[in-house]
């Protein structure tokens, strides 16, 4: 029997180490090769890392929320032969603790048949008698809730003013402990257990005992959710931003998208808002390329790109991923609206590459239905323009005669006030906005 290390191998170039976000693995456990031992991060791409040998798993490198280098020491397996590593070189393996077990009960004293046990007394609280004059009443117990239900058939001790008062309360009687002589329930015990109201006592609502919620939970960021921090956290640091929000008639546009979902949706299948809007920031950047561009700010340097690769904000179970789609100038409707669901399934599925996650020049967020009527986005460090696409609704909107029903969004987008003045922004939201709401010049290409 040997040792054999698998080192963590090189994901992706110029990265120099990589999160571990999850174990496959056990100590302890047999795999085969070409089983998945763990899953790591670099940026936002989740990389599994198989096993090359088969075996038993002697050690492991961390925990989730590790960083490990690229090229060290990720796993041991135990294999048959001699392994890649000396034994007196590897890691001790580190085996689970089983907890001793528990000290065996003392055998409790048999009772003495010359006098049987006698509980002891518990002092209990004073209680305010029936006539109110504050007297502590020795040997009562206070008015609450029983610590144990009456049998079936037994009756809780009242007088009936007290039991036709309960019954206009909806209070139930069994559920209380009276204060009275032999456990009689008095009106002061009502008072108790009912909270008054501003209307009569026969309305006063149930007190509900509740106790209090204590727990708290630790979990540790890791993974996507550290990546979203960091990535969050750099663009708000270091990026002024300016956002603009604008209101914007789609009824023309909606018209347009169920004519179309009509004719060819059940063949090429059906269109959503995005396309359209993915084609609008097509069309306006061929006026404002500074807009499809990066600000490296460390350098001094703004990088406009010709090729216009739009990132879609898509939540996961992971949390926030933008894949990325490419070149999107080349791109009709359809062939949007397949590679919207493409990257979406594989975002989502944890299927997304390094390369459909990364290279984005511009980006779309949306909430979909679940929007509000305007949001502030955040930039996509290191992009400098971001456009945020909020809930439809219909409207009525004053035409010059008349009210008419109308179907209006808000798009908000924000930029990068280094780089971009309050009215190149404007310009670029109203381009937007003439764009989506006379769809037909989305389809004119000079």
């Amino acid at each position: 029997m040997g040792i054999y290390t698998i080192t963590l191998p090189d994901v992706g170039e110029g990265i120099a180490e990589a999160e571990l976000t999850e174990w496959n693995v056990a100590i302890g456990d047999h795999v085969e090769e070409d089983d998945v031992l763990g899953i790591v991060m670099t940026d936002k791409a989740a990389v599994e890392v198989p096993s090359t040998v088969s075996g038993t798993v002697a050690w492991l490198c961390g925990e989730p929320g590790d960083f490990i280098p690229i090229g060290g020491k990720f796993i041991q397996i135990e294999v048959e032969g001699p392994g890649n590593t000396d034994k007196a070189a590897a890691a001790p393996a580190v085996k689970a603790e089983t907890p001793p077990p528990p000290p065996a009960a003392e055998p409790e004293p048999e009772p003495t048949a010359s006098a049987p046990a006698k509980p002891a007394e518990t002092p209990l609280p004073a209680a305010t008698n029936a006539t109110g004059n504050g007297k502590a009443r020795t040997g009562v117990p206070a008015a609450g809730p029983r610590s144990r239900p009456l049998a079936i058939g037994e009756k809780p001790l009242a007088a009936p003013s007290v039991r036709r008062r309960a019954q206009e309360s909806g209070i139930d009687l069994r559920l209380l402990t009276g204060s009275g002589p032999e456990g009689r329930i008095l009106h002061e015990d009502l008072d108790a257990w009912a909270e008054p109201s501003s209307g009569s006592a026969g309305t006063a609502p149930r007190r509900i005992a509740r106790p209090p919620a204590t727990g708290v939970r630790e979990i540790k960021v890791v993974g996507m959710r550290r990546k979203i921090a960091e990535k969050m956290a750099l663009a708000k640091a270091r990026i002024p931003h300016i956002t603009i929000v604008e209101e914007v008639d789609v009824s023309a546009l909606e018209d347009l998208r169920a004519s179309l979902n009509a004719r060819h949706g059940a063949a090429r299948g059906k269109l959503t808002l995005l396309p359209f809007v993915m084609r609008a920031i097509v069309t306006a950047l061929r006026e404002q390329p500074e807009m499809n561009a990066h600000y490296d700010d460390e350098a001094g340097v703004i990088r406009q790109f010709d090729g216009v690769h739009i990132g879609i904000a898509t939540q996961t179970g992971a949390g926030l991923t933008v894949p990325v789609a490419g070149h999107v100038e080349t791109h009709g409707l359809w062939d949007s609206a397949e590679e919207l669901t493409r990257l979406a399934e594989a975002a989502r599925s944890g299927a997304a590459t390094r390369e459909e996650l990364s290279g984005s020049t511009i980006t779309i967020t949306s909430l979909g239905p679940l929007g509000a009527i305007a949001t502030t986005p955040i930039i996509n460090h290191p992009e400098v323009a971001i456009v945020g696409i909020n809930k439809m609704a219909v409207r009525p909107i004053w035409d010059g005669q008349a009210f008419q029903p109308r179907k209006m969004m808000n798009i908000s987008c924000a930029f990068d006030h280094r780089v971009i003045d309050g009215w190149d922004a404007a310009v670029f939201v109203q381009a937007l906005k003439k764009l989506l709401e006379t769809p037909a010049l989305l389809f004119i290409e000079d």
